[in-house]
């Protein structure tokens, strides 16, 4: 065998009994010594291989030995510093995870930084999670007493003959029957949101047209832009996309009766839908007078209706409507957003048109 071959053997061999001990290991340490040790005695091998081969005695052959064991020695000794880093600020990380507040460490080596960061994110988005589920929890609680407490009185009253008049009875029981169906309505908004942010919401998809969409919006929300007073104005391209029908009317279904709850009388709530940069549009424009600079980002947070009281309006709603809008459209792949826009405000979905009509 020649020179080459010999030191290729030896270094192989070497190679696959580092692997093997590191398999066994379990820290990061010993992990770095073996890898500095393989490679010192590949080398160190390689060396002697060559050595013998080349019939190399005497102080030239001993001095070629030691030159490696020096360089062995401080390659091994800047291998246990860098383990020793590398374990010291692994544990500093572990602290600040144990930590009851949570706050990335500053200084650590690249990939332990992007670990320790996109950790403080994870954990921001959790607080922000959690405090959006203790606040939906006070409001829904509230929201489900009140119409109880006065549903419960009006039983009460026919029960115990306070009220008897026809007249008074019957006024009742409609007044019971509304308050029935908006805590449905309540609830099936409850359940609705608690698929999204299960990951449980299943869409059915298939090809349909924004026209259609969009018709099918304006005639589910007249009635209430009517008892309103409110003008509907649509119009709409023939747009394509790929979108469970249902889910999507109903995102865009919330975004018109928020419109509408939000324009004064005589005002006008308008719908467009159009193609633009390879995605179909749709855009909901209100006359709500602006909303907050501070409240735009938490307009679509969960039970956020950019007001301290609690108290629903005469229409309900426990604020759940956009963020099932928000929901419904990113389980599209789609964006949603609002800007302040004229007289108002403008909601805006994108969605991805399918690929095979992308320019």
């Amino acid at each position: 065998m020649t020179i080459t071959s010999v030191v290729a053997v030896i270094a192989g061999l070497g190679g696959l009994a580092g692997i093997a001990a590191m398999s066994r290991l379990r820290t990061l340490r010993s992990m770095v010594v073996v890898v500095a040790v393989v490679a010192i005695l590949a080398t160190l091998s390689g060396v002697v291989a060559g050595i013998v081969g080349m019939a190399i005695e005497g102080p030239a052959g001993n001095t070629v030995l030691v030159v490696i064991a020096v360089g062995g020695a401080v390659g091994l000794g800047a291998a246990f510093f860098a383990a020793r880093r590398v374990v010291r600020e692994s544990r500093r990380l572990e602290r600040a995870v144990s930590a009851s507040d949570y706050t990335a460490p500053k200084g650590l080596p690249a990939e332990l930084q992007g670990i320790a960061d996109s950790l403080e994110e994870s954990y921001a988005r959790e607080r922000a999670l959690e405090g959006a589920r203790r606040e939906l929890v006070a409001w829904v609680s509230h929201d489900l007493r009140t119409p109880l407490a006065g549903m419960r009185a009006m039983v009460e009253a026919i029960e115990d003959g306070v009220v008897t008049d026809p007249e008074t009875v019957g006024r009742y029981h409609t007044q019971i029957r509304v308050q029935v169906e908006r805590l449905s309505g309540m609830v099936d908004d409850l359940f609705e949101l608690s698929r999204i942010h299960a990951g449980a919401l299943r869409l059915s998809r298939a090809r349909i047209g924004l026209v259609d969409l969009v018709a099918d919006t304006m005639d589910s929300a007249e009635p209430l832009a009517r008892a309103k007073g409110v003008r509907l104005a649509a119009s709409a391209e023939p747009v394509p996309v790929e979108a469970d029908a249902g889910a999507l009317t109903r995102a865009l279904g919330n975004l018109v009766v928020n419109a509408i709850r939000f324009t004064p009388s005589d005002g006008v709530v308008t719908l467009r839908a159009f193609a633009r940069d390879d995605a179909a549009w749709l855009l909901v424009d209100d006359g709500c007078g602006g909303i907050p600079e501070p409240d735009l980002p938490r307009l679509f947070d969960v039970a956020f209706r950019g007001e301290s009281a609690r108290t629903p309006g005469s229409d309900g709603g426990a604020g759940l409507g956009l963020a099932i809008a928000r929901g419904i459209v990113e389980a599209h792949e789609g964006t949603i957003s609002v800007v302040n826009d004229g007289p108002g405000c403008r909601f805006e979905i994108r969605l991805p048109q399918p690929a095979d009509l992308r320019s």
